[in-house]
């Protein structure tokens, strides 16, 4: 190689330096560059993958609050892109549902409320024939201790014309009201009425029992007056009427007819007695019977009681004995009707207590009570009758009739003695004693320094 060419080269060279920099420059810029704008697209998408990854976990966390029945912190944070309009959407529904929620929860417990306050009983049927639903008026009527929801309706509704009404109700029938007696409760009578309940679930039903004892025993009882007032009345009414007839037809001894007049006075005497004690229990029914609260000496009273039946006591051969204990001297209370409570008592005693016994009427102290017993020495009350003996026109001894020589009392002296002693806001109550007789306590309120009046 020439000089020259060496020169040239040497020339060229140095004249492409400048540009060997400059492409290494760029290149260097270019990776540098490069590198930046990678490094910056790795933060910026870490930056928006926190940012989503945020607000998915947000969405997350509401979803985890709502499946577990939170409702009461929806998400708030909402934007203007698909996310934030999922988290919007979400939010309103979930606020909703909460909303329609909490109104189930308060109709379903006023429901029970007011199924709970009801008196009659309700069975609430699901279409598969479960219990879905039974108040506390089913469950003491039945008797179901568990808690019967879920169980088939035939586990508890044994009856068979409850099982039916039921049935027919779940099938779409609405029956009759059925009455019906339940076997663990005797003397208790219910109407059972079905009905079918559409639901999106399917067809379930609704018994409802309607607790009608008192109804049918009150209708017992008008029955049974009606019947022994019209007894009552129609036995004087036919001795009467027969002894005047008698009369008419004329009698010659002057000592029969006056024993025919006796007899009729007697009668006369006792449809007035009937009639007399009639109005009181009907003032007593009726709330018309005024109380006087006065301080009752006991002692008076027993003594006033006697007297009045001293001409009976005698003729029996009957003697009272007495015993009143110290803190129980006084009572409070009208001493009127308190009078002819413990009258009805004593002779209630003197009828059924055999010639020559004792009759003990006693007076004793009980906590915040003032007990007055009447005790004789008669056969005794039958266990089967003693809680019915304050009945009206109830008797014991159903033998025993009204005949011209024994007219009887009324059959309503009990039930009097029972309405008076209420009126004070006491209770009677009687028991068999042994060897032999019965014993009838008054319980009275003790006098107090609010009631007590002998100062």
């Amino acid at each position: 190689m020439t000089f020259r060419n060496r020169l040239l080269i040497s020339l060229l060279a140095a004249a492409l330096l400048p540009v060997s920099l400059a492409v290494a420059l760029a290149s260097w810029s270019v990776y540098v560059a490069a590198t930046l704008a990678l490094l910056t697209g790795a933060a910026l998408a870490w930056i928006a993958s926190a940012i989503l990854s945020r607000r998915v976990r947000a969405l997350a966390d509401a979803a985890e609050r709502y499946a577990s029945g939170d409702l009461s912190h929806p998400s708030r944070d909402y934007a203007s892109d698909d996310i934030g309009l999922i988290a919007r959407v979400l939010d309103d529904a979930m606020r909703e549902i909460g909303s329609r929620a909490t109104q189930h929860t308060t109709d379903r417990a006023r429901m029970e409320a007011v199924l709970n306050g009801m008196s009659e009983g309700v069975l609430v049927v699901t279409p598969q024939g479960r219990l879905q639903l039974v108040n506390d008026a089913a469950r003491r009527m039945l008797h179901v201790a568990d808690p019967p929801e879920g169980r088939h309706y035939l586990e508890v509704a044994r009856h068979p014309d409850m099982a039916a009404q039921i049935n027919g109700a779940l099938h779409g029938f609405t029956g009759e009201g059925r009455e019906l007696m339940l076997s663990g409760d005797p003397g208790a009578t219910f109407i059972a009425r079905g009905a079918p309940v559409a639901s999106a679930a399917g067809r379930g039903a609704v018994l409802v029992l309607h607790d009608i004892t008192d109804l049918r025993k009150v209708d017992r009882i008008r029955r049974d007056f009606v019947a022994n007032v019209s007894h009552e009345l129609r036995t004087p009414l036919t001795a009467v009427r027969g002894y005047v007839e008698a009369l008419l037809d004329g009698v010659s001894d002057a000592a029969e007819a006056r024993r025919f007049l006796e007899t009729i006075a007697r009668h006369t005497l006792r449809m007035e007695r009937l009639v007399r004690d009639l109005l009181q229990l009907a003032r007593l029914d009726a709330g018309q019977e005024s109380l006087e609260r006065l301080a009752c000496d006991v002692e008076t009273l027993f003594g006033g009681v006697v007297a009045d039946l001293s001409a009976e006591l005698d003729a029996r051969g009957q003697r009272v004995a007495q015993s009143i204990a110290p803190d129980a001297t006084v009572v409070t209370g009208d001493p009127a009707k308190l009078h002819d409570a413990l009258r009805n008592l004593l002779h209630n005693a003197t009828n059924y207590g055999p010639a020559g016994s004792t009759i003990e009427v006693t007076a004793a102290r009980r906590d915040d009570r003032v007990l007055l017993h009447v005790a004789d020495e008669g056969p005794g009350i039958p266990t089967a009758d003693l809680a019915r003996v304050f009945e009206r026109f109830y008797r014991v001894d159903k033998a025993r009739s009204h005949n011209a020589s024994d007219p009887g009392g009324t059959g309503l002296g009990l039930a009097i003695v029972k309405h008076l002693v209420g009126l004070h806001g006491g209770t009677v109550t009687v028991a068999n004693r042994a060897p032999t007789g019965a014993i009838f306590t008054v319980e009275l309120p003790a006098p107090t320094p609010e009631n007590d009046l002998t100062s």
